[in-house]
């Protein structure tokens, strides 16, 4: 009986594999094309066809695709694979099941994606035959979906369940509109629900939860904040230091986002080097014994603005959801991060006040908070420095390009100096004003 077992156990051993035992891909591309036409909606998509991976593939000889006995199976493995996990949307309202007018396999070389019309004339042209000879990972399946919609001008959206055909997917969407223009869209994993035009609202909406997101996210601008906080815990003394870094990084984000800034490759990595200085300096100055207020407003409005541009880049492949609506997007990303803030704030001045109520002397407490921050920044501006050194800085041609972007920065430097003047002068008003009343309260 043993024998018999250990025989069995060894047979099993030496058969080979079941086709469908294929490995989860690694990285793959998905391409998609989206098109209201009249009342219908058509969704071409291209995928890899190692992202079915539990998918026996009939072959031929050699193990070559035996295309006459794979066309059948297209449709039926474009539906469990795609269809059933894409969500599209017209006026909010999710739309039934698509029907499949065409699936077919294609070649890796095949380039007819570039374009919707002749993707579309590709799915619905002439298929492979056996007269080919390829194996089933080096073929990418090609289908065309169609959906009822009422009418081409309704807004549209959808939501790709697509990151579990891979370890890593990116997606590079097209959506071609009525008129025949395009707006692209490309992005990684699961995007959420996608708004192909949003309303100004929707994209308001969209990006305030965004900003929200980030600023609880991003450990470097919560410990800015933090350093900010420490030394000046009354909302009087906190209000201009905050409004400083807000009017500075609203700046810098919105100058970004109109590609206002420096493309170099370099730049992103100076950006997160001096990110990191800033932390630095406000713990030590905070471990000096920071206490003038206006000193630390005029500080954190020229640390802000670095931080603006950190911002950008967190934001920069989400700008694409923005549709027509920019600047809304933008301003109301900032307000996000400003309700981020505050909730901070109302978190932190508080724990901060019975900290040093009642565990440690507020001197004390200050130092070790800030030398602690300091420390662990200081191995973020190291690290982050070892970076930037990696990029060979060149000096910029002197041409019209350049003379017309360093007039463009020279407007601009002077125009943050009228905006600093002009908070300087609003917060020596309101200090004023708010010390008369206190007067005359005494």
């Amino acid at each position: 009986m043993i024998r018999l077992v250990y025989s069995l156990f060894v047979l099993l051993a030496l058969l080979p594999l079941d086709a469908a035992a294929h490995d989860i891909p690694n990285d793959i591309s998905v391409q998609m094309y989206f098109r209201p036409q009249g009342q219908r909606l058509h969704v071409l998509i291209r995928v890899p066809m190692t992202a079915m991976r539990d998918e026996v593939f009939p072959e031929r000889q050699g193990g070559f695709l035996d295309f006459d006995k794979l066309d059948p199976m297209l449709k039926g493995a474009s539906k469990q694979w795609l269809a059933d996990f894409l969500d599209v949307y017209e006026n909010d309202r999710k739309l039934p099941q698509p029907n499949i007018l065409a699936a077919i396999t294609s070649l890796e070389s095949d380039k007819s994606f570039a374009s919707y019309d002749d993707a579309a004339a590709h799915v619905n042209g002439s298929r492979l035959t056996n007269e080919t000879t390829v194996v089933w990972n080096q073929t990418m399946l090609d289908v065309m979906f169609e959906y009822r919609i009422e009418s081409e001008q309704s807004k549209f959206s959808l939501h790709p369940g697509f990151e579990r055909l891979a370890l890593r997917v990116v997606t590079a969407l097209r959506f071609v509109l009525p008129d025949g223009s395009v707006r692209a869209f490309e992005y990684g994993g699961d995007p959420g629900l996608i708004r192909l035009d949003p309303s100004w609202l929707q994209a308001a909406a969209r990006f305030v939860r965004s900003g929200f997101e980030h600023i609880l996210d991003g450990t470097d601008h919560l410990l800015f904040l933090f350093c900010l906080v420490i030394p000046f815990r009354r909302l009087r003394l906190l209000i201009p230091i905050v409004t400083a870094f807000t009017v500075a990084h609203s700046i810098t984000l919105i100058a970004s986002a109109y590609n206002l800034a420096p493309d170099a490759l370099w730049f992103p990595a100076l950006v997160e080097t001096l990110i990191a200085a800033s932390i630095v300096y406000m713990a030590l100055e905070n471990v000096a014994g920071a206490s003038n207020a206006q000193r630390r407003w005029i500080i954190t409005f020229c640390f802000g603005l670095v931080h603006g541009f950190g911002f950008s880049f967190a934001l920069r492949d989400t700008l694409q959801f923005a549709g027509s609506h920019l600047l809304t997007s933008l301003l109301s990303f900032n307000v996000g991060v400003e309700l981020g803030q505050l909730l901070v704030l109302a978190l932190t001045i508080p724990a901060l006040e019975l900290l040093f109520k009642s565990l440690v002397a507020e001197r004390m407490g200050t130092i070790i908070l800030s030398a602690l921050i300091a420390h662990t920044s200081w191995h973020w501006m190291t690290d982050r420095w070892s970076l930037l050194v990696r990029y060979r800085l060149e000096w910029p041609a002197w041409n019209m390009q350049f003379v017309l972007q360093l007039l463009h920065w020279s407007m601009a430097i002077v125009l943050l100096a009228g905006v600093l003047w002009a908070i300087s002068v609003a917060v020596r008003r309101w200090e004023e004003r708010s010390g008369r009343i206190s007067a005359e309260r005494l």
